[in-house]
């Protein structure tokens, strides 16, 4: 299953945007606080619990300067995925982001978790936009 996300413009430059993500440290704050439990992070993981998802991790396995940051599942996710945090440097000193997730999803399972993951993702790339208004 591949979800990708809206195309979201950040009012701060490429480079800031990609600093800041780096560290998934900085991830807590995509991440709404009423729909996560037990956030845990380090400057390269991430976990937490999804409410009506179930838990989540996410560790950076690579990445390229300013532009892309590759992240894998981690720890106890209830299927394996990949998740790429797409970067362009855009003018007037602002920069777009969009995720592209793929996942190793059953059908049954992609019927029921392709809407709300979809929504979920999209709200991330909104939260870093208003991180940076």
């Amino acid at each position: 299953m591949n979800i990708e996300t809206n195309h979201q413009l950040i009012n701060t430059n490429q480079e800031e945007v990609y600093n800041f993500l780096m560290d998934m440290n900085n991830f807590e704050q995509l991440f709404p606080k009423d729909k996560i439990d037990s956030w845990e992070s380090t400057e390269e993981t991430c976990t937490m619990k999804i409410k009506s998802m179930g838990s989540l991790g996410l560790k950076r396995v690579a990445s390229t300067a300013n532009s892309l940051i590759y992240l894998d599942s981690h720890g106890k996710t209830p299927f394996k995925f990949t998740l790429n945090i797409y970067l362009s440097e855009k003018e007037n000193n602002t920069s777009e982001a969009h995720l592209i997730f793929e996942g190793d999803i059953n059908p049954f399972m992609k019927m029921m978790i392709e809407k709300p993951l979809t929504e979920f993702f999209n709200s991330l790339v909104k939260r870093l936009a208003k991180i940076y208004l």
